[in-house]
Formats: structure tokens, sequence, C-alpha cells
């Protein structure tokens, strides 16, 4: 889960990684990447910013994986929190874990420049996000790896997740192509990618540091013709939930946001305008149609106002023809 710290103005320092900057040399994409016996070598990237002892239990769930894992980069993003700072020191001090937690320290620059700085430090095939206030279930390399190597138009793997923290409950994306993911993000944060995929994507964009800056790197992603996003249809990612999070503070600009995100990909939005409206619209009645459910499951709750043109006014007729049904 982006976290509160990557809304913080950025800055310029550290670990930070100039996407002015090739990626790598041309040419040379994944051509020194280390392989594992049993298939991809894997490397994870765990983003933090003054989340306390939290980091921590992210890593342990890395190191808990039934699949293991090559390399594991923790990127401090300019804590300052006492308590966090200490944590991500007893992370770095550690040399009995396998694979030995590496921890690199930045100024604080957004969770795009901090997932670019980590990255680009692994040396793996395949690499993976996880944002430090996040947990994995053990079998998730495991089952994201398998939908990844699959199919090479498979770019990136997920999973359902199961929230925790202020609210509870399962969420399933369902992932797909691009048209999936024009309407809004069809897929978590947290992912699985071939390390040469993220350079050819020109990684993530620093410039977003308010958000939806996963829901951009998925859309550059699906660049390619053909290419999709697999999420496993289990809850293998555990995402904390608290009122400060970046993913609830960023529905308060979500229309600012998402106006950046289709700024960024116009070409992609206009060669796909019809299945990106159609979705808005699927995605906005089937919001409606749960809202009716509630009012009319709740009597006492009032209708309000009734828009037009939008749906509002057939919505209005099918709850009172629910509640007068419900009373006669």
């Amino acid at each position: 889960m982006s976290t509160p710290e990557h809304d913080r103005e950025s800055h310029h320092g550290g670990a930070h990684l100039d996407r002015a900057t090739p990626l790598r040399p041309e040419g040379q994409v994944g051509d020194d990447r280390r392989r594992d016996a049993a298939g991809p070598s894997v490397g994870v990237v765990v983003t933090a910013f003054d989340q306390g002892r939290q980091v921590c239990e992210a890593v342990d769930s890395i190191l808990a994986q039934t699949h293991a894992v090559s390399e594991v980069v923790v990127v401090d993003d300019g804590s300052t929190d006492p308590e966090s700072v200490a944590a991500l020191d007893d992370l770095g001090a550690q040399t009995h874990s396998s694979p030995t937690v590496r921890v690199l320290r930045q100024a604080n620059s957004g969770v795009s420049a901090a997932r670019n700085a980590g990255i680009a430090a692994l040396s793996t095939e395949v690499v993976a996000v996880l944002d430090g206030d996040d947990l994995w279930e053990p079998t998730f390399v495991a089952s994201t790896l398998a939908a990844l190597v699959q199919d090479h138009d498979v770019v990136a793997a997920s999973s359902w997740l199961s929230m925790f923290g202020v609210a509870a409950g399962g969420v399933e994306p369902a992932g797909g192509s691009v048209e999936a993911f024009l309407p809004r993000n069809a897929a978590p944060a947290s992912l699985l990618i071939r390390h040469e995929d993220w350079q050819q994507a020109g990684g993530y964009d620093e410039t977003m540091t308010q958000g939806f800056e996963d829901w951009d790197f998925y859309l550059r992603l699906l660049r390619r013709p053909g290419t999709r996003v697999e999420v496993v249809r289990e809850p293998l990612l555990r995402y904390r939930t608290h009122p400060a999070s970046a993913n609830v503070r960023s529905m308060e600009a979500r229309v600012a946001r998402y106006a950046q995100v289709l700024s960024n990909h116009r070409d992609t939005f206009a060669a796909h305008l019809e299945a990106a409206l159609l979705g808005l619209e699927a995605t906005s009645t089937a919001r409606l149609a749960a809202w009716e459910d509630l009012v009319v499951a709740d009597p006492s709750v009032e209708v309000g106002p009734v828009t037009f043109g939008d749906g509002g006014m057939a919505s209005a007729v099918r709850i009172a023809t629910a509640r007068a049904r419900t009373t006669s």
C-alpha cells in the first residue's frame, strides 16, 4: 500500500534514479540477469518511510516465501521517525538471513523514485515490489511467478488481496488487457515483473508523488499490443488499511490524479476510447446499483436530491418501487 510519505514534496538526492538516463545500455536489456537453477531469479524491493517496525514484518513475509527469493532491497525514502530509523538499521545489520537484506537510503523523493532505485539495484531477472506496511502470504511469489512465466504476453502478475487494519475484507481485482486498465486501476501495486519490462517501460513516473503511480505504470507496461496483467485468484497480498494512507488521500483528488494518468497516456486512451467510456459507465452503473440495494435495505435512509441524466431518476423510481413492495 502506498503510504503517506510519498505525498510529500519530491527532493533529489541519495539513491534517486534520473529518468533522463537510460536504465540500461542499448542492447543489454536482461543480458546479465542472474538465473537460478529452479527458474528465473527473483528480487524484491520494499519501499519504506516512517512505518516503524511494520517494514520488518514486510521483510519477514518475504523471507517466509515457499519460493525463495535471491535478493531483498529495502529503500528508505528519507525516514525521520526514530523507531523507523532504528528498524531500518536493524534490517541493514542482519547478516544471518538468506538472502541478506540490503538497505538503501535516499532523500524523500516519493514511492516511484524509491521503487526505481530499488529495482535498479537488483541483479535478478524478475523483480517484485512490496510496500513497507503490507505483507505477502507464503505462496505469493510462487503463484505470481507461475502466472508471469506462463506466457510472454503476461507483463505483470499480482493477486487478490485481503484488507486488515481499519477496514477488513477481501478485494478481487481482475487484471486484464490495457482496455481493463483505462476506466480504473485493475491490479494492486504489489506485483512481479520481468526486469527488462521495467526498463522498457521507462520505470515508474517519478513526477507522480500524489498517488496513481502504480496505475500509470501498469499502462506503461501494457503499451505493447496483446499484453495483459495476470491476477492470481487467491488473496495472497495482505493490504494494511489506515485513514492516512495514500490510497485514501489520493481519493480526495481522484479527478486530478486521473487527469494526470489521462495526460500521460493520451494516445492509448484515444486508441481505445469506446472501451474507456463504456468501462467508466459500467463502473458507475454497478456502484449505483449497490447504493440502491443499501438504501432499499434501510428505509430510514433518505434518497436526497435526485440527479438528472446519469441514472438518478431511474434509481429513485426503483428505490420507491422496492420500498413500496416491502411495506405492502
